[in-house]
């Protein structure tokens, strides 16, 4: 299992950690891929089987204290922070003027 951090652009938003098997975890993240965005998650795949994939997903909330890691960010409602991830690879985040933010 791998677990992935979602980042929602909501007010009350907790940021949750959820536990996807490696199957799941690579149609969400495609290519070594370890950052993805909703919109085009779901510009890629087919609604059907994706939205089976979430409601698998959902159902493993993973408590922050007891995640071994966290090995996928997954933003909803955060197109603005698609500019600092432009490989989708977390280590890869860059300013808008593309210097790196590490």
């Amino acid at each position: 299992m791998k677990n992935i951090q979602v980042f929602d652009g909501a007010e009350n938003a907790v940021y949750d950690i959820f536990a996807a098997t490696d199957e799941e975890f690579s149609l969400i993240f495609p290519n070594g891929s370890d950052v993805a965005f909703i919109d085009e998650v779901y510009q890629n795949h087919p609604s059907q089987p994706l939205d089976a994939v979430f409601t698998a997903i959902w159902k493993r909330r993973v408590p922050k204290r007891e995640a071994m890691g966290i090995q996928g960010i997954l933003f909803y409602g955060c197109e603005h922070k698609k500019i600092y991830y432009p490989t989708r690879r977390d280590e890869q985040a860059v300013n808008p003027d593309g210097s790196t933010l590490r």
